[in-house]
Formats: C-alpha cells, sequence, structure tokens
C-alpha cells in the first residue's frame, strides 16, 4: 500500500496498543516510524530495474525478521522516551506496526516475500489497489481525534478507526471472491480456457474490477461491476508473442518477470528491442512496468524500466462511470 497508509496504520496501532501509558504523540510518532520503516528498502538500488522491483518488499517485508527485529526497537524506543517500565508494551505495539505493515501490502497484487528466509515466493491477494481513500480515510480522521484529545476517548477512537479500515480489507476479499466466481461462470459459457485468471481492483476502489485471462497465446483483459453484475464479459484480446521469448530463455532478467508476476506477462517488440509487461499493474497498453530486455543477440545487462502513460483525470473518470 502507499506510504500515507502505512504510516497511518503504523501509528493507530502502536496508539491502540499503548493506551495512554506515554503520551499519545509519542505513540503515533514511534508507530508512524516503525510503519514507514520496511519501505526504505526503496532507496536500495540493486543494479537495474528488473532487480530494484523484484528485491522490493524482500528482507524488509519478512515476518520472521521484523518479529526479531522488534523487541530490540521496542527497548530502544523505550529508552528514548524515558519509558522503560513499559518496554514490554513498546515491544508489542512496534512488533504490531512492523508485522502489519507487509499484511496490509499481502493485499495488494504486487508481491511480498514475507516468509523469507524459509522461502522467497512472492505472496500477494490482489483484493486491494495499491491506494484506496476508503482505507486510510478512517484512520486518519481516528488519529486526528486521539491527538486532538489526548484522552481514553482518543484511544478509543484509534481502535474504531482500525476496526473499520480492517472490516474494510475484508470487504475487498468477499467482493473480490464474488467477482472471481461470476468472472468464472460467464467463462465456462464460453469456447476459453484460461491457463491463469487475475481478478483485482480498478485504481482507488473496490466496485470495478479487472480481469486478466492468460491462455498459451494470448491475454484478455474485461471489466466486472458490483452495480451489473450480470452484464457479459467485454473481453478485449492481445498477442502475448510469446515467440519474442525464445531467444531469452535462461536469462536471468526475462526469467525473474516471468517467475514474478506469476506467469501474468506479456511481450513486444520495439525499435528491434524486446520489452516485457508484468500484466497484473496498469492496463493495455500501459503497464507499470514495462522492461526492455534489449535485442535476442545482445540481451541488455541491466534492463531500464520504461516510462508508463498515465491518463489524464478526466479519462480516468470517464472510463471509470463507463465501467461502473
Amino acid at each position: 500500500m502507499d506510504s500515507l497508509s502505512q504510516l497511518a496504520l503504523g501509528a493507530a496501532v502502536t496508539v491502540a496498543v499503548m493506551n495512554r501509558r506515554v503520551p499519545v504523540w509519542q505513540a503515533a510518532l514511534a508507530g508512524a516510524v516503525a510503519g514507514t520503516l520496511p519501505d526504505l528498502d526503496v532507496f536500495v538500488d540493486h543494479g537495474d530495474a528488473i532487480r530494484n522491483m523484484t528485491l522490493h518488499r524482500t528482507e524488509s517485508h519478512a515476518l520472521l525478521i521484523l518479529t526479531l527485529l522488534a523487541p530490540l526497537a521496542g527497548w530502544l524506543v523505550a529508552g528514548v522516551t524515558r519509558s522503560r517500565q513499559h518496554w514490554r508494551s513498546w515491544c508489542l505495539a512496534l512488533w504490531l506496526a512492523l508485522i502489519t505493515h507487509p499484511l496490509l501490502d499481502l493485499t495488494t497484487v504486487y508481491g511480498t516475500q514475507l516468509g523469507l528466509p524459509i522461502t522467497d515466493y512472492p505472496f500477494a491477494i490482489g483484493s486491494m489497489f495499491i491506494v484506496d481513500p476508503l482505507y486510510t480515510l478512517p484512520l486518519l480522521v481516528a488519529l486526528g481525534v486521539a491527538l486532538w484529545r489526548r484522552d481514553a476517548a482518543g484511544v478509543r477512537w484509534t481502535r474504531l478507526g482500525l476496526l473499520i479500515s480492517t472490516l474494510y480489507l475484508g470487504w475487498s476479499m468477499v467482493i473480490q471472491g464474488v467477482a472471481t466466481q461470476q468472472i468464472k461462470q460467464q467463462l465456462a459459457q464460453q469456447p476459453i480456457v484460461p491457463q491463469r485468471l487475475l481478478v483485482t481492483p480498478t485504481a482507488f476502489n473496490t466496485l470495478v474490477w479487472r480481469t486478466v485471462i492468460i491462455t498459451p497465446d494470448r491475454y484478455g483483459e474485461a471489466y466486472w461491476s458490483l452495480f451489473s453484475p450480470q452484464r457479459p464479459l467485454q473481453i478485449t484480446w492481445h498477442d502475448r508473442q510469446m515467440a519474442l521469448l525464445t531467444p531469452f530463455k535462461g536469462q536471468w532478467h526475462a526469467e525473474r518477470v516471468v517467475w514474478f508476476s506469476h506467469g501474468f506477462y506479456a511481450l513486444r517488440q520495439q525499435g528491434g528491442n524486446t520489452l516485457i509487461s508484468d500484466l497484473r499493474m496498469g492496463e493495455a497498453p500501459d503497464y507499470t512496468f514495462t522492461f526492455n530486455l534489449g535485442r535476442p543477440e545482445a540481451p541488455a545487462a541491466a534492463p531500464q524500466r520504461e516510462p508508463a502513460a498515465r491518463p489524464s483525470l478526466q479519462r480516468a473518470w470517464h472510463q471509470f462511470r463507463q465501467r461502473l
């Protein structure tokens, strides 16, 4: 999720756990820092764009590693705030602020390697868009009230904000399941046997859902709306151009995108170069993560990420209304 959501979640969790054992602003500040800390890995340059994408949300998001760091963080914060008598509460609060970060990231489609060092599998539920105001606003409002009141009622507000935001996460998973079932039923009535099927929300909401349908040679994109669930899917098909991958078989960068995207990828040529796109984020023809692998006879040693065009707000709003 976005940095503001992670900051608000970490602060709210810590205020709720510390329960006025320390000043509310101290708990909120410590939680905000802990909630933001795992994403500092974005400032690490691993040498090329594909490594940077696939090595984000790795060790800094691993549940076991964060659990081992929590007692140290609790001890340090208890010392800085001169509240050693509450160091156990600090440990619990900061542990929750740290691990809820990757657990919230898990709900997005990107992929979070929270099982390290046991497994590097990039887990993803894909029920939340990376930015969703309906998740973040309850946390921000609750924190604002808690910092303003600085009393027991303010702490109860943070717990209410956490409850509402968590229920919204649950709602996103339920409606994702409904959308997936409806889409599968429609596909079963057509001569389409998908190898893979992805259902994930469109920007800033959980009302309109985008589906990606993978077959051996092509992929389709369609949209499902909660307000018109029985409307026939209008699938737009695209050639995956799988033959372009053959010269790059065994090449680390290409294989890495294939693995990290869970098979949701496509290729195309541009000026003699081969481009590979992760189809899970963005939409045709502009995907958030598209990389230039170079030429078949001269693969790029450090593939670069191709810039993705973003639609205007007017166009995005028009598309959303149509799909809704």
